[in-house]
């Protein structure tokens, strides 16, 4: 009979998928090599978690499963066919037969000679079960509480696992967007002086692909070019389809650039309008003023006001505030007066003013 893969996985014969995929996860969480330290309990950890992928792989798939309940692991991989294949399947029965893994998803098992099953990487396995879980998994968070190290990148495993390299925690702390597609987040920040005139910029960014010879992981640079109209918002996103990692289990990841506002020493932005704090003597208060403020544009923009102004009195300026998608229209721009109070004055300083007032 060979292995028990019930046993292996402590579920009874007749298990449903359900039941099965919750038995891996506990099993495949408490048994990854990387929960376990000293090369001891990591070679009987990579052992037992290859174990647990195999039966899992088995069980899962319904060709496979009967063949191993009739004939055992060694009728399984020596080939044998399938209960109801006849004749056809005489030479062994043929690679590609599918399971389906968690969340929906259906993983491939081949044979590298037409006969019989060989069980695929149990990386691979793992990587495709959880993929999708996103950052509220706290199964996930609570079995790898130091942040998980990526398949291979610090530890080899010595059961002929196959080798992830650098993918590290992009395979499991990858986002995921509301169409379910695989991302990596990427922000641009910007001046405001830049956001208001708009500019076309290139941001290059480090991906990761699959080389389809060696199987090895090889890094490149992709330069993504983003144009920004005038007046953006920040927060705005621009999608890239399929210029991220290329992920083991076949997808590739889509690139995501969030607009970020950098910090102005002068204006600050209230949706499309904008903000500016000016200073003014208490004189300039009372009697007016005129002064000259450049804009982001680099406009001179005259301000003037003949009435008496009060501290934290506001101005607004119609037009002259940030551009919006309708290139007639435009936000305002409200100035704010900090008036500044002389710090003493003198007896006849005084006398004066309570003469005057």
């Amino acid at each position: 009979m060979g292995k028990d893969y019930y046993k292996i996985l402590g579920v009874d014969k007749g298990v449903d998928d359900e039941a099965l995929k919750k038995a891996y996860r506990k099993l495949a969480l408490k048994w990854h090599p990387d929960r376990h330290q000293g090369d001891k309990d990591k070679e009987s950890a990579e052992i037992k978690f290859k174990e647990i992928s195999e039966a899992f792989e088995v069980l899962s798939d319904k060709n496979k499963r009967q063949i191993y309940d009739m004939y055992g692991e060694e009728g399984l991989k020596g080939g044998a066919p399938p209960p109801d294949a006849g004749a056809s399947f005489a030479g062994g029965f043929p690679a590609g037969f599918n399971f389906p893994g968690g969340g929906g998803t259906t993983f491939t098992f081949s044979s590298s000679d037409g006969r019989g099953f060989n069980p695929s990487d149990p990386n691979t396995i793992f990587s495709q079960f959880f993929k999708g879980f996103g950052d509220t998994d706290d199964d996930f968070t609570s079995a790898f509480p130091g942040g998980f190290r990526g398949f291979g990148s610090k530890s080899k495993m010595s059961s002929g696992f196959g080798d992830f390299g650098d993918f590290g925690s992009d395979i499991f702390n990858r986002q995921r967007g509301s169409d379910g597609v695989s991302e990596v987040k990427h922000s641009l920040p910007l001046s405001l002086e830049e956001i208001y005139k708009g500019t076309t910029k290139k941001l290059k960014v480090k991906r990761k692909l699959i080389d389809s010879a060696s199987g090895k992981v090889v890094q490149t640079d992709k330069v993504l070019e983003i144009t920004v109209r005038p007046g953006m918002k920040a927060g705005s996103k621009f999608r890239f389809p399929n210029s991220g990692d290329e992920l083991p289990n076949g997808e590739t990841q889509d690139v995501v650039v969030t607009l970020e506002e950098k910090p102005h020493p002068v204006y600050t932005r209230d949706g499309d309008n904008l903000h500016i704090t000016l200073q003014i003597s208490l004189l300039e208060a009372l009697v007016g003023f005129k002064k000259t403020i450049q804009t982001l544009d680099g406009r001179n923009l005259v301000i003037t006001n003949t009435s008496v102004i009060s501290p934290g009195q506001e101005q607004r300026f119609a037009k002259e505030g940030m551009p919006t998608k309708d290139p007639i229209k435009k936000g305002d721009l409200v100035v704010k007066y900090n008036v500044l109070f002389p710090a003493k004055l003198s007896e006849a300083q005084k006398s004066q003013l309570q003469n005057i007032l």
